[in-house]
């Protein structure tokens, strides 16, 4: 739904600093992004980026994983903490929990997050370790939409790094994180000015046109 001065409304899911929450927030504050930051929800009720989001004015949640019996449970009450803002687009900033179909088919097409490998090699964890053991020479971050398959959906834009001699997973990271700093808000705009959007077939459209199964490449 959008907010009363017509711009279309963020909820961030986060579970820890939320860098990635923090730099959307930014944008969005300096009117880089056209979009109100409707709240900020964590899982985690000591997350530091919950506090961030307080000190910017932005409401604040925490659905607490671990007091709930079930997933099940746990997603239901997430979806209607969510759901109380109405948002038109749903990102996940470091949201540690693996969420299940019914919530990720809840908002379909409205739902992103950041992946940090240049997907679709290496989903799931670890990745920063998994592109130095197989001696990767370029590795990198992707903002996709959210599917029923973990770190499966559409991809929307990569930026990419070098791995270079003497690189561990830490700097990996490191490197890797000022590149997801500078796409998800790209991201978050594209989508918050009706730019993006995931067809029927699963398919991300720009501007009205297909892209490339990697999505948009940022150029170094």
């Amino acid at each position: 739904m959008q907010s009363n001065d017509g711009k279309p409304s963020v909820v961030i899911l986060i579970s820890g600093t939320g860098s990635n929450m923090a730099k959307i927030v930014e944008m969005a504050l300096q009117n880089e992004i056209s979009a109100e930051i409707s709240a900020v929800i964590s899982n985690e009720s000591n997350a530091p980026g919950i506090q961030y989001a307080k000190q910017q004015g932005i409401s604040t949640q925490v659905v607490d994983h671990s007091s709930h019996e079930t997933r099940s449970l746990f997603e239901k009450h997430l979806m209607r903490a969510i759901d109380e803002y109405q948002p038109d687009l749903v990102v996940l900033a470091g949201f540690m929990r693996i969420l299940g179909a019914e919530f990720v088919r809840h908002y379909r097409g409205k739902m992103l997050n950041i992946h940090p490998s240049l997907l679709p090699k290496y989903q799931g964890l670890n990745t920063h370790q998994r592109a130095l053991d197989a001696g990767d020479d370029q590795h990198g971050c992707t903002v996709h939409f959210v599917t029923e398959e973990l770190d499966g959906g559409p991809s929307v834009i990569q930026a990419s790094v070098s791995v270079e001699q003497g690189d561990t997973a830490e700097t990996l990271k490191a490197k890797v994180q000022q590149k997801e700093h500078v796409i998800y808000p790209i991201a978050v705009k594209w989508f918050t000015e009706g730019r993006i959007n995931m067809d029927g077939m699963g398919n991300v459209l720009f501007d009205g046109s297909p892209l490339p199964l990697q999505g948009v490449q940022l150029e170094p």
